[in-house]
């Protein structure tokens, strides 16, 4: 296709920032540089017609790890790691709500529960939660866990549950349009249905090579998570997520975030709805995919779980089934780093973007600076 005079002077000359993604880190990376740098052209490319890979599609839980999830973790990673994880997702969903404000992404602490399958899991637990609370301790202030009954008559599942009163949900759709109305009023351009196929740095200035332009930028921030080895050769592994939700219940009382199985099945309320979604765990190596879909041996798991645990006796229907694609790794810690002298890159973001884009964004950004 050839491009006007006025298509390539206003959208691809003189670009000072080129940001590929326009999820939650790159939009939050987009406002951060165009704060930093009132004067720069800042320009997103994005491949899909909405943000393509997770931002747009999670289950909305600001949360930042079960006991079991941060059990699990410290088998992997020392107490201090741990500790830090936990401080970035905090810290990290103070500067989403602080950016957008709660009443803009339908923010709501309903709390956060985990539900166990056996008594022996949920006492494993117990043997680990106090030392947990200690070590959160600084960050809170106060215990972060305690034991809650079955406010909720869950059945097949053991009739204590461990509470969390800082875990809270959103809408990840209101959070998307909201960081989107952002930047474009700060002067940002975004590209949708451009896909980056490569890009080669030269002195000062990057050419970036599309399926439907090939142009220069100054700087090169890539913000893929789960598809970012297309582009760079940092170790990360997609990882599909899928989901469900059902349509309107009557009498819902379910209200809140809940997990289960180390964090790999996970379920909230919303618009007197059941959303529920996980399952990779039943299926690792098909589920390290970028390609979106829906499998049945995952989804008769998860309508499995909603029968038999969540909506026992209740009659419900599914309305929709979707897929998101995150960026996991061997370590939980995102890839936060100066690829070369005009090429940063913010990824693996390891299943906790609602709570981490916002501040690996803001980091992102500060790269150029530092």
């Amino acid at each position: 296709m050839k491009y006007s005079y006025w298509e390539l002077k206003e959208w691809f000359t003189n670009i000072d920032f080129t940001i590929v993604g326009s999820g939650i880190v790159g939009l939050n990376c987009a406002l951060y540089l165009k704060k930093r740098h009132p004067k720069a052209t800042v320009l997103i490319l994005e491949k899909g017609m909405l943000p393509q890979g997770a931002s747009t599609k999670n289950a909305g839980f600001a949360c930042f790890g079960s006991v079991s999830e941060l059990i699990d973790d410290l088998k992997s990673h020392t107490p201090e790691e741990v500790y830090n994880l936990v401080d970035k997702r905090w810290n990290g969903l103070r500067l989403l709500r602080e950016n957008l404000g709660d009443k803009k992404i339908d923010f709501q602490q309903h709390k956060g529960f985990e539900l166990f399958d056996s008594k022996e899991v949920f006492e494993e637990c117990m043997s680990e939660k106090e030392s947990l609370n200690r070590l959160l301790k600084p960050m809170f202030k106060e215990d972060v866990f305690s034991v809650t009954e079955n406010l909720f008559n869950f059945q097949n599942s053991y009739k204590k549950y461990v509470s969390n009163k800082f875990e809270g949900q959103i809408d990840t759709g209101k959070m998307a349009l909201e960081l989107l109305y952002k930047v474009q009023k700060l002067g940002v351009k975004i590209l949708n249905n451009i896909s980056v196929e490569r890009f080669a740095e030269s002195g000062n200035r990057v050419t970036i090579e599309t399926n439907k332009i090939t142009f220069k930028t100054n700087k090169l921030w890539i913000a893929t998570n789960g598809f970012s080895n297309q582009l760079l050769e940092e170790k990360v592994e997609p990882a599909r997520a899928q989901v469900l939700i059902t349509k309107p219940i009557k009498n819902l009382h379910i209200r809140g975030t809940f997990h289960l199985d180390k964090g790999y099945y996970y379920f909230r309320n919303i618009h007197d709805r059941i959303l529920i979604g996980g399952g990779r765990n039943i299926d690792f190596e098909a589920e390290k995919t970028t390609i979106f879909g829906c499998t049945k041996k995952i989804q008769n798991k998860l309508e499995q779980i909603l029968k038999e645990i969540v909506l026992h006796n209740l009659p419900f229907e599914i309305e929709h089934r979707w897929s998101g694609i995150m960026g996991v790794g061997q370590q939980k810690k995102a890839i936060v780093k100066q690829v070369s002298n005009n090429v940063f890159c913010g990824v693996r973001l390891g299943g906790m973007g609602v709570a981490i884009g916002s501040i690996v964004g803001k980091e992102l950004a500060e790269l150029v600076d530092s």
